[in-house]
């Protein structure tokens, strides 16, 4: 007798996103300052329709969502009581063609998950990116992945791939498995890692979108570490560059202080790379974000902040073989 496959109940925010894809729901999120000044115009109090409540983050009524996602909203604990109403404790945003759940605005909290532009940047940069990979990719991580987009589109442009989606915030890991679930991607796997150092092995591909800005509060999501916000990006390339394998490459999106014309970020990965024997590409996506933290003591001496792209890719064994040979028949 065959026994009956068992079927795990979905968690209510799987189910939630899967209303709202089934009801064409999109939303593109926007920065911090675009929502605040956006929901502050008096019509904008309160929510009219879901495109408002999952994406605004308005207060609502029970007429606006329904019984039926009110409930899904009581069940998963995302209900914040506000007036003769509620207000959602996440929000959904749409990339391609999947929804992706996250922290509500704002995004005050420690162990707050982002999402924003920066999040589109990073996804469009990487599509692009993909097509000129060298090789077949089979192992792939993403650092830090919030709320698993970059790793869950990856999975899909990927299916024969392993992907790795790995963070140190339990909430992130939380939303990411829920929105893998969700879009019914099975590539994927998420688990709590400090960068690389609880998996092992290497990987053919690494991508990361990590914090890059000098926060206060150090919230995770936000704060990057060292004088300018660089050392989490910086670990990173240092902690791939030991863990590429031959052929294998590392795409990194962060935002870099540009400092009296000077890129100290450039700077200290062309001596990484050069050290490791590795390769790279840089971009510039966009020369001018985030210029409200100008004003604060962090950015005091920084000219601008500029969302960067790179690319950092180990040659294969016979170009490193060659390489070496190359070299030794160089020296006098």
């Amino acid at each position: 007798m065959i026994a009956p496959v068992e079927h795990s109940t979905p968690h209510p925010l799987e189910t939630l996103l899967s209303i709202l894809y089934a009801r064409g729901y999109q939303f593109v999120t926007v920065t911090p300052t675009t929502h605040k000044l956006v929901n502050q115009r008096p019509e904008n109090a309160w929510a009219n329709n879901l495109h408002d409540v999952f994406g605004w983050n308005r207060a609502f009524t029970k007429e606006i969502v329904g019984g039926e996602i009110l409930e899904l909203m009581q069940a998963a604990d995302v209900l914040r009581p506000v007036d003769d109403g509620w207000q959602s404790l996440v929000r959904v945003s749409s990339v391609k063609d999947k929804l992706f759940v996250h922290s509500g605005f704002p995004t005050d909290a420690q162990d707050a998950v982002f999402f924003g532009p920066d999040t589109y940047r990073f996804i469009n940069a990487m599509y692009s990116a993909l097509a000129t990979l060298p090789g077949k990719v089979q192992r792939c991580i993403d650092i830090g992945t919030g709320s698993g987009v970059g790793a869950i589109l990856l999975a899909e442009a990927l299916p024969y791939a392993e992907i790795w989606g790995v963070d140190i915030n339990d909430k992130a890991l939380a939303f990411s498995n829920t929105n893998a679930k969700a879009s019914s991607i099975a590539n994927v796997h998420f688990q709590y890692s400090n960068l690389l150092h609880d998996l092992q092995g290497e990987f053919d591909l690494i991508i990361a979108n990590p914090p890059y800005l000098v926060d206060p509060s150090a919230r995770a999501y936000r704060h990057g570490s060292g004088p300018l916000g660089a050392q989490l990006s910086l670990d990173i390339v240092e902690a791939a560059l030991m863990r590429l394998a031959p052929g294998g490459s590392l795409m990194l999106y962060t935002g870099v202080a540009i400092v009296e014309g000077h890129d100290p970020f450039l700077e200290a990965v062309k001596e990484m790379t050069k050290t490791a024997g590795c390769t790279y590409q840089y971009t510039e996506i966009d020369p001018d974000i985030f210029s409200e933290e100008l004003a604060t003591e962090a950015y005091a001496r920084a000219d601008r902040i500029a969302a960067v792209w790179l690319m950092v890719s180990r040659p294969t064994v016979e170009a490193d073989t060659l390489l070496q040979l190359i070299s030794t028949v160089a020296e006098p």
